[in-house]
């Protein structure tokens, strides 16, 4: 589409209407497009819409009211003003250009028409098919709500509404995809939220030039953020409402993309991505227990296996106490290559797992843990430290509250494995500094991703490794520059 067709007023011929509605839309070949004309007072009047995308009942209820004009009016010239009072919705509104009323449309909307009148009337009747709220998948907590977020952009802003009732959040929606017009919903509270963040990632989201976006979300955080190459999450996803109206108190902005069950939180850091709402539905002690076997099992997951292959490698490093930690046995296959080998079937196990029915992946997980892993044993090609090793390090990248930094220290730690493996304590070290000052360049829209650890805020560093109780929990980050600092109000 060009800025010519945007501009196309609305003509007051119907027949003119008529006529390009069906060669841009086709009319009458696309059999999901309805199309209902009827005649009101000796005018016509075009009804069209998106069978799918509205509700039936709905639209049989307008066209039955419509129809029943003829019986009870008689003023032909006032029949718009008739006609916008019969239509029985709490949301009416009027289209001026073409462009306006096609993409209302095709947003599941109802379009009227009226012969001799050059402007239309647009009904919110959409009614997007879709599953109901469910607890997410990777998000489960033993204690809480169990809704989360669906494919249906309007239920997820009314799961956040419900969460924060305040007359100053606000849900603004734009639309990205020459083609696919896909609506995108910039939700943040006014008086608490930055300035120039919300600015920044409007602007941002307006500049996308792309056809469509049919993997949603994903698409719209990397034309957001910078990333090139770099695999680390600059960005945190969520499915469920409470974590994200959490976010909104504290000053950041949430994207919602229709179609996407996820919510997109800006701007994140890496201790955001290994928070869990678990931690915040059990007591203070609690939650600072499980945040901190949490952190431990993260850390694990990077540098376990290339900390034990470096004190296999060179024993001296270890203390006579540990000197037990090592095979006992020599295998066919070095070590480095025996754990990358491990480390590659794990990850063949996890997409097997994806794509296997529920019912067979049961099965799948016995025959690969007691066939497979024993028979690689008892043949020489693996040690049982190996799969020791690997194993509690595949565990911990699974405890990882967000998949994709799970994913991202998978790739950290075949990296560090392979490089202490050739160059024994000198890489090790040598890729940790390397790894930290990556970690430390890296920002989330103009925010340190290692915050509050570099830079160091002491206050901050306290509330992310212990679980301050709510009550003394009265100010919001620093880091996303709020308005109002204060989540409570002050004492006297």
């Amino acid at each position: 589409m060009n800025n010519k067709d945007k501009k196309i007023p609305i003509s007051p011929k119907i027949k003119d209407t008529e006529n390009y509605l069906k060669k841009r839309l086709g009319i009458g070949v696309s059999f999901d497009l309805g199309f209902r004309e009827i005649v009101l007072l000796k005018r016509k009047i075009q009804i069209y819409y998106v069978t799918g995308l509205c509700d039936s009942i709905i639209i049989q209820d307008l066209i039955k009211e419509l129809v029943n004009l003829n019986d009870h009016e008689s003023n032909s010239k006032k029949l718009p003003e008739i006609i916008e009072n019969r239509l029985l919705h709490q949301q009416v509104n009027q289209a001026k250009t073409m462009d306006e009323a096609v993409d209302q449309m095709l947003s599941g909307l109802i379009v009227v028409f009226v012969d001799g009148e050059d402007y239309a009337f647009i009904v919110d009747v959409r009614n997007y098919p879709g599953r109901t709220p469910e607890e997410p998948d990777t998000e489960r907590v033993v204690r809480g709500s169990r809704d989360g977020y669906t494919e249906n952009i309007i239920e997820n802003t009314a799961l956040t509404r419900r969460r924060i009732r305040d007359a100053r959040l606000r849900n603004e929606m734009l639309k990205v995809g020459e083609r696919s017009k896909t609506d995108v919903c910039l939700s943040y509270i006014q008086d608490v939220a930055d300035e120039g963040l919300i600015h920044l990632i409007k602007e941002r989201i307006e500049a996308i030039e792309i056809d469509g976006i049919s993997m949603a979300d994903k698409t719209i955080d990397e034309f957001i953020i910078n990333r090139k190459w770099i695999p680390y999450p600059l960005v945190r996803y969520t499915e469920r409402p409470d974590v994200a109206a959490n976010h909104l108190l504290e000053g950041h902005v949430l994207i919602t993309v229709d179609t996407s069950p996820s919510v997109i939180i800006l701007p994140t850091t890496f201790f955001h991505h290994l928070q869990h709402a678990e931690e915040y539905r059990q007591t203070p002690a609690i939650g600072t227990f499980v945040r901190w076997i949490r952190f431990f099992a993260v850390f694990a997951s990077m540098y376990l296996l290339p900390l034990w292959l470096l004190f296999v490698m060179e024993p001296e490093l270890l203390p006579k106490e540990l000197a037990f930690i090592g095979p006992n046995e020599d295998g066919n296959i070095s070590i480095p290559v025996q754990i990358v080998m491990a480390m590659v079937g794990i990850e063949f196990l996890r997409m097997a797992a994806i794509h296997t029915p529920n019912p067979l992946s049961t099965s799948m997980g016995l025959i690969a843990a007691v066939l497979i892993g024993q028979i690689a044993i008892d043949v020489g090609m693996f040690s049982p430290e190996v799969i020791l090793y690997v194993s509690i390090s595949a565990i911990g990248s699974y405890v990882t509250p967000s998949y994709e930094l799970s994913i991202s220290n998978k790739i950290v730690n075949i990296l560090f494995v392979i490089i202490t493996g050739m160059f024994g304590l000198y890489g090790f070290i040598g890729l940790f500094l390397v790894h930290l000052i990556v970690l430390a360049s890296l920002k989330s829209l103009k925010t340190p991703y290692l915050w509050p650890f570099m830079p160091f805020n002491a206050k901050a560093m306290l509330h992310t490794i212990v679980r301050i109780p709510m009550p003394f929990t009265n100010s919001r980050p620093s880091i996303v520059h709020p308005k109002n600092n204060y989540r409570q109000p002050s004492k006297k």
